[in-house]
């Protein structure tokens, strides 16, 4: 496999860097800024422990430097309060003095990269040391001064590793100083400054090595068999002191004997004091011991940090109209060949429209999910996936001139993304074969109906497109910067026809495109160009027949744009815009809209429906009821009475006499996609989940989930949605989106407020000023903003949290430290600002189900997935099943019962596809010691809450979603899953038929 960069296009990079570190770009025209609601009042929390916490003692030994939650601050090396000289918006991490006490410097993330800082002791004179689009990490003075040694991913803009380099302090130059294919990291120096010790990846993380500054040569320094070695420490008397993990066991070791004690030690470079004395963090607490072993000393702290609970108007979903509504979610609109018709998908089905504006025409009109329409390059044919008589996805191909539709493909994985070659006898597709759209590329042969896989699975592939000549496909793959850290830059990756020969170019070095859901690229029916996303708006460039940029890309649009193609004369190009449809001229630059006026109506019954209940378990309290109606007129609860005969009349009667009736369930996070077909909606349903939340999704697509829900198209549960993961400049999912400036950041929040998106999603590396701005926009228009992240979140109302560790863009966690554990600090956060957190710790509870039922295994509920997911659950109890989190009954679970209990409001959320996950969730809370009432409310009540919505509980005026199972679920948990029935949205299912169902 090779990667190319294009030098020719190093120019438009260096001005798109330059716009993102100069003035503040305009916000997108046409859109003012939102208005800012206005300000909470803040909260103060005092903490005496800190997560991921490190420290640096300062020369004289009189000060501490510590990074607690994003901030350096100072102390007394005594004891005492400390003291903030940063401001929060920095994400500063691991300070270090320099050898005359003047300097403290440190990495931070202040304006979307890692990069080394620089600051006096007094809070002064902050100022940055190195700059660019790489990562720069983990800075450390030499002794004399004069140099700083740091981690850096610098080097191939398509993929490189974590180095050592050293920055000289006096002349400014840069020096790389390992040049090994691993990831080195945690640079320390050597008492005469002629060394470097490092960790690295060369033998699995199991050793420590050192490389000689000025020989250049490297050793070995110390192994340990079967654990992981970081942060190594170089003391002045020469004895390295470094961090192993090892099982469920934290220490640090010199020479290869243990130095601390049973303490969960964290995984930061000792500090140290004299030549016997150093310091270091252990279980939440600043330390101080000596090589002679005395016994340990804690040092004691305060920090203060401000939060706030977030109060402003939510906007409040109406579920109760039955006006028609303008449709949003259009799925991959595509132009004929001639420029005369727009093919696109839209509330479940496929249309067609003019060109030039007109009544769509529905091509499908069925109760499958069909989706992703793509052209013939004469115009005869569209393709298209769509799971009409078929348990899952698989590729259909309609005449256009009969109107006859023929299913092409029969295979157990999910084809989408598909495209005709050029001389239409080949159809391209990515066939997708886990979770979140990981997926093989393959190749259909029309006329003999053999597939050939021309990739492995990729980690979430774009849509392919062909080269004119048919032997070459492109797409958008995902360039990892390191394996390290999972991301990157969305670049061009060609492949052959025929499989192998996998090519890589960069269009714009270090610029990534857009997305690889929705932003091409796309290559020109005449081959000579390619089109695709950059910073929100679209751009084409000349490319040699092999795909290679032979030219740098040219803005063609200046407004948000998504979804490129080509009409037959490689001039016109469509695409979306907001909630419009346009043709651009690339080589005139006039735009056209196209006129469209589609709508959809809220299908609400308009049926009376009676639940007999034999027991119920209405969530105002713990407490059961016996033999009671529940009486549904449309879509809400109109009263709950005794049960009586006469109330069965003129109703649909749900017999649930020998059952107990509660609640719908909601999935507080799992990222809907249309991998898994009509099927996912009704297995939702069938595992008694009434309502999803998905935080993460392309655009139009969560658009599409939600209106063909609530149109009445797709059984399934009510649905809650936002598009991308909003990253900055790398970005990792399909289903995220690198933000490279500001003013692209601000036609994403306006794509969000004109989709109607119910959320808005910070993500793993959007910066913290642009999270502030974004929950300004989102609060003002009504809608929560959620990310991984806790402070400064906390502090600027971003209303909720997701998970209590997973991905963080520091390498660690700042919710959780080793061996998944929280401290004071991040309890008090959730507890004061009473944030909402969405744990997802579901692995351990799903184990215990299976391990205690096992015929769940052969639920036939699982039949409504994929075969890859099935083979999972087949797995069971045995494999390490998706969802996470380790044993609930350490670390993650009491962190969630100790914020629990502090006053945050816990909501059950497993991100994974696989419904029995949710009910794993709330076993394993309760293994964590929640008792069974509460996390009931983690699944009813409380996402209720958290979304605004009237549910959650069973009363008068509730919206009607409610589930029947076999057991009571207050005297055992795992009694939640065995659903028999379920009422959405005020429709009757029997679990029997939703499995048997057929479209």
């Amino acid at each position: 496999m090779t990667r190319h960069l294009t030098p020719i296009a190093i120019v438009f990079m260096a001005a798109s860097l330059a716009a993102q570190q100069g003035s503040q770009p305009k916000p997108a025209p046409g859109r003012r800024p939102a208005a800012a609601p206005a300000r909470s009042a803040e909260t103060e929390v005092i903490v005496h422990e800190g997560t991921s916490m490190s420290v640096s003692v300062s020369p004289d030994g009189r000060t501490l430097a510590t990074d607690m939650q994003g901030s350096i601050w100072t102390m007394p090396s005594a004891g005492g309060a400390m003291t903030r000289i940063t401001d929060v918006f920095n994400d500063a991490r691991q300070p270090m003095w320099s050898p005359d006490g003047r300097t403290i410097v440190f990495f931070a993330y202040r304006d979307g990269g890692y990069d080394i800082w620089a600051i006096n002791p007094d809070g002064s004179n902050q100022r940055k040391l190195t700059w660019g689009p790489y990562d720069d990490r983990e800075p450390i003075f030499s002794h004399d001064g004069t140099h700083l040694a740091f981690s850096s991913d610098r080097g191939n803009a398509l993929g490189s590793d974590y180095n050592i380099w050293t920055l000289d302090l006096r002349s400014g130059e840069l020096k790389q100083v390992t040049k090994n294919e691993s990831e080195d990291f945690m640079p320390s120096w050597s008492p005469d400054d002629n060394e470097i010790v490092f960790a690295t990846s060369r033998d699995n993380y199991e050793s420590l090595w050192a490389m000689n500054v000025r020989s250049m040569g490297d050793r070995r320094v110390r192994s340990v068999k079967g654990a992981r070695l970081d942060a190594p420490s170089w003391g002045p008397g020469g004895q390295i002191v470094y961090h192993v993990t090892a099982g469920n066991q934290t220490r640090y070791e010199i020479d290869g004997k243990p130095v601390t004690g049973s303490e969960n030690v964290f995984a930061f470079r000792a500090a140290w004091a004299s030549n016997s004395e150093y310091l270091y963090v252990s279980d939440g607490k600043i330390r101080r011991r000596t090589l002679a072993g005395l016994p340990m000393q804690t040092v004691d702290f305060t920090a203060t940090m401000n939060v706030i609970h977030p109060e402003y108007t939510h906007r409040v979903r109406d579920f109760t109209s039955t006006t028609p509504r303008k449709t949003l979610g259009l799925v991959r609109p595509v132009i004929s060949p001639d420029g005369t018709q727009i093919a696109f998908a839209a509330v479940g089905d496929i249309y067609v429209m003019p060109a030039g504006g007109g009544a769509p025409v529905n091509l499908t009109r069925d109760a499958a999910l069909d989706t992703d329409p793509s052209w013939s390059l004469d115009g005869s044919s569209l393709v298209y996936s769509s799971d009409r008589d078929s348990p899952h996805l698989q590729l259909w191909v309609r005449d256009m001139k009969s109107g006859v539709s023929r299913k092409v493909t029969n295979i157990t994985t999910q084809p989408q993304g598909a495209s005709f070659s050029p001389d239409g006898k080949r159809i391209v597709f990515f066939n997708v074969d886990g979770m979140w759209r990981v997926a093989e590329m393959s190749i259909l042969d029309l006329d003999s109906g053999r597939i050939t896989r021309i990739h492995e699975s990729l980690p979430q592939p774009g849509t392919p497109t062909w080269s004119p000549d048919g032997k070459r496909i492109a797409l958008a793959g995902i360039a990892p910067m390191t394996v390290r850290f999972r991301e990157g830059t969305n670049q061009i990756q060609t492949i052959s026809a025929a499989g192998g020969d996998v090519k890589w170019y960069a269009p714009i070095p270090l610029l990534s495109i857009d997305s690889r859901g929705g932003s091409g690229p796309v290559w020109s029916p005449d081959g000579m160009k390619m089109a695709a996303i950059y910073e929100g708006v679209l751009s084409v460039w000349p490319v040699a027949p092999s795909g290679e940029p032979i030219g740098p890309p040219r803005r063609v649009t200046s407004e948000s744009a998504h979804a490129p193609s080509w009409q037959g004369d490689s001039r016109h190009i469509l695409y979306q815009s907001l909630d419009q449809l346009r043709i651009v001229d690339i080589e005139s630059g006039e735009t056209k809209t196209v006129p469209f006026n589609m709508t959809w109506t809220p299908a609400i019954p308009k049926t009376r429906v009676v639940v007999h209940a034999g027991k119920l378990l209405d969530m105002k309290s713990p407490t059961m009821r016996s033999n009671v109606d529940v009486i549904v007129t449309g879509n809400r609860i109109t009263s709950v009475v005794p049960h009586a005969e006469a109330n069965h009349l003129k109703a649909e009667v749900v017999d649930a006499s020998n059952l107990t009736v509660m609640p719908g369930f909601t999935e507080f996070h799992s990222h809907l996609q249309k991998d898994y077909g009509a099927a996912q909606g009704r297995a939702w349903l069938a595992f008694g989940i009434t309502t999803v939340r998905s935080p993460g999704n392309t655009p139009y697509e969560a658009v599409e989930d939600r209106e063909a829900n609530e149109a009445g198209v797709r059984p399934g549960p009510r649905v809650y949605g936002t598009g991308y993961l909003m990253e900055w400049n790398r970005v990792y999912y399909k289903m995220g989106i690198a933000i490279s400036n500001v003013s692209q950041f601000e036609m994403e929040l306006q794509r969000a407020k004109v989709l109607e998106h119910d959320l808005i999603k910070s993500y793993v590396r959007l910066p913290d000023l642009q999270q502030k701005r974004m929950v300004e926009f989102a609060h003002s228009i009504g809608v929560p903003v959620a990310t991984h992240e806790i402070y400064p979140a906390a502090l600027v109302g971003v209303d909720n949290t997701e998970h209590t560790g997973a991905t963080s863009r520091r390498g660690y966690s700042p919710k959780q430290a080793t061996l998944q554990t929280a401290y004071e600090d991040v309890v008090q956060l959730f507890g004061k600002s009473q944030r909402i957190l969405c744990p997802m710790i579901s692995g351990g509870g799903a184990r215990e189900l299976f391990d205690k039922d096992p015929a769940l295994k052969s639920d036939p509920r699982f039949a409504l997935y994929p075969q890859w997911i099935q083979r999972q659950v087949a797995a069971q109890p045995v494999n390490q099943f998706a969802g996470g989190g380790g044993d609930p009954r350490g670390g993650s679970g009491k962190m969630v019962l100790d914020i629990m209990k502090a006053g945050g409001l816990i909501v059950a959320g497993t991100d994974t596809p696989n419904a029995i996950n949710l009910h794993g969730e709330l076993m394993a809370y309760t293994m964590a010691g929640m008792p069974v009432f509460d996390a009931l409310k983690a699944a009813t009540v409380n996402p209720a809450k958290a979304l605004g919505y009237d549910g959650g509980t069973i009363e008068p005026g509730k919206l009607a979603d409610l589930i029947a199972i076999d057991g009571d679920p207050i005297a055992n948990i795992a009694n939640t899953y065995k659903v028999k029935k379920v009422v959405a949205n005020g429709r009757a299912y029997d679990v029997a038929q939703l499995v048997a169902q057929k479209q």
